[in-house]
């Protein structure tokens, strides 16, 4: 077990790096099942979590490797169906093997995800998804259970948009027979990059990007070589860190366009802003601005930067409202920010954010992967020493951040820990 230790009050600048996307290298994975050979996916984040994916495609038979960000699919020796609970119960993203599954061999035995303890995020969209395509689904001894000799393309409507579900429902249909109609899909940068490389294996897709995606099925997919798209809130979270802590701070091989909600936040905080093709370079105000945002679905400001902004909020020289619409118990992280002197009051899916003059370390513990980010985003500008405990949860989605950010100036190392 280890933590981290951050000594705050260090200035930041300088360059740093963000690594491949974990939300599309969990989808471009399971993609692979699709088709028998050899898979090289590029820019490929050495994560916990892009791992435990690992892990659970080598128990269907395929054979995986990482070399730098290069990684190897082989699926020519897939031959088990069954994604097992003690796998599957580590990450959420353990569904996408469901569609490839059952499109390809027509059975998949997936145990219920587990992941991140926080929200109710049913699984029910993926599941009305492959029955609308024709799939017999049944729930036995906690795990689904898919049947079908044939998918058929079909309708399928999302009642709201879903991330997970319309991918894991393109990657059904790609193989089926006729024409499906996503309606009120996801219009993420993950589902696009999904849906870029199911395209470059011989998919007949159109309307990525839009709500409305129209899959038109073929009878077999090849194998290809694919480069993965940066992490959209990695570059978020060190873009915080440049505006709460630094001086100036470079984020290179990010795409901006992914980050324009963000980016506007940012400017009304007080922070100079440069924006370039691959990077974006933040000089931090010299007073936070209080800034509301409210969490919505892509383009909007995502939900996985509302606990990063809180911290920011928690420097502001105001009040601030972050309101998300999206998962309604996502502030787990609130109560440990209130013990390094934040003010913050929750009610509901709203926390009201009251600036303070300065923040103070202490012993805090991490509750989730972005709750991890705005623990240690704090640690950086709080006065004395910080200890954040459970860094695992950081390391499913951060690529040794503590590295980058000791780049950039920090004073953050991690040690072993006994404490849970």
């Amino acid at each position: 077990m280890y933590k981290f230790l951050i000594n705050g009050g260090k200035k930041l600048s300088g360059k740093v790096d963000v690594s491949g996307a974990k939300n599309a290298s969990l989808a471009l994975m399971p993609a692979a099942l699709l088709a028998p050979g050899v898979f090289k996916i590029d820019n490929t984040p050495d994560l916990m979590d892009v791992s435990t994916m690992s892990r659970l495609m080598e128990t269907l038979g395929a054979g995986i490797s990482l070399s730098g960000r290069l990684q190897t699919i082989d699926t020519v020796h897939v031959s088990n169906f069954e994604a097992p609970y003690e796998l599957v119960k580590k990450m959420r993203a353990s569904i996408y093997v469901l569609g490839p599954l059952l499109s390809r061999y027509g059975y998949a035995k997936v145990s219920m995800p587990g992941g991140c303890a926080w929200g109710p995020r049913p699984v029910n969209l993926h599941l009305e998804g492959m029955e609308k395509l024709g799939a017999e689904v049944s729930l036995d001894s906690g795990y689904i259970i898919a049947k079908a000799k044939k998918l058929k393309g079909a309708r399928v409507n999302f009642d709201i948009s879903s991330v997970g579900a319309t991918g894991n429902v393109m990657m059904a249909a790609v193989l089926a027979e006729g024409t499906t109609v996503i309606g009120n899909a996801a219009l993420e940068p993950e589902i696009i990059a999904l849906g870029e490389m199911l395209i470059k294996m011989g998919a007949h897709i159109e309307g990525l990007g839009t709500s409305t995606v129209t899959i038109e099925g073929v009878a077999d997919l090849h194998p290809v070589d694919f480069v993965n798209i940066p992490d959209r809130i990695e570059a978020g979270t060190f873009l915080v860190a440049g505006a709460m802590a630094g001086g100036t701070v470079t984020v290179d091989r990010c795409d901006p366009r992914h980050l324009s909600a963000l980016l506007s936040k940012l400017e009304e905080t007080g922070a100079r802003l440069d924006v370039s093709s691959g990077s974006v370079r933040i000089e931090a105000p010299d007073h936070v601005n209080p800034v509301d945002v409210s969490t919505s679905p892509y383009p909007g400001f995502p939900t996985d930067m509302q606990a990063q902004w809180i911290a920011m909020m928690s420097r502001s020289t105001g009040s601030a409202v972050v309101t998300d619409t999206i998962y309604f118990d996502r502030f787990k992280h609130v109560p440990e920010l209130v013990r390094l002197g934040a003010d913050i009051e929750i009610k509901e899916n709203v926390a009201v954010v009251k600036g303070v003059a300065s923040l103070k370390g202490a012993k805090v513990m991490s509750t989730d992967l972005r709750a991890s980010a705005s623990l240690i985003l704090a640690g950086l500008v709080a006065e004395g020493t910080t200890e954040v405990l459970r860094v695992y949860h950081m390391d499913r989605g951060y690529e040794h951040i503590e590295k980058k950010l000791r780049g950039l100036g920090a004073d953050i190392e991690r040690v072993q820990s006994d404490e849970f």
